[in-house]
């Protein structure tokens, strides 16, 4: 199995910034993508952002101009620097890995607190 600890979470005032941080138990030079998506209490697991093998990243609108993800292949680890914070962003966040076989793994999650 693929194993991910994500890191970083805490709470923020509105306009803040956070890095998420997701070590993989393997290298992730091999993987198909990686992403981050986020479970607000009440709502339904979102999308944050993705980035392919090659390096194509693609973001929700919602983050879109805030949020980076990002990549250390000699540390095995993603990242998702969010910055300008709003309270809506306060959620659970999550990080996985998908295979080029359609296999996906995710992670314990990390919450995140953006206060007004």
């Amino acid at each position: 199995q693929v194993q991910l600890v994500e890191s970083g979470g805490g709470l923020v005032q509105t306009g803040g910034s956070l890095r998420l941080s997701c070590v993989v138990s393997r290298s992730i030079s091999s993987f198909n993508r990686m992403a981050w998506v986020r479970q607000a209490l009440g709502n339904q697991r979102e999308g944050v952002a993705i980035i392919t093998k090659r390096g194509a990243t693609t973001y929700a609108d919602s983050v879109k101009g805030r949020f980076t993800i990002s990549r250390d292949h000699a540390k095995n680890t993603v990242y998702l620097q969010m910055n300008s914070l709003k309270p809506e962003d306060t959620a659970v966040y999550y990080c996985g890995v998908a295979t080029d076989e359609g296999q996906n793994y995710w992670g314990q999650g990390t919450q995140v607190t953006v206060s007004s």
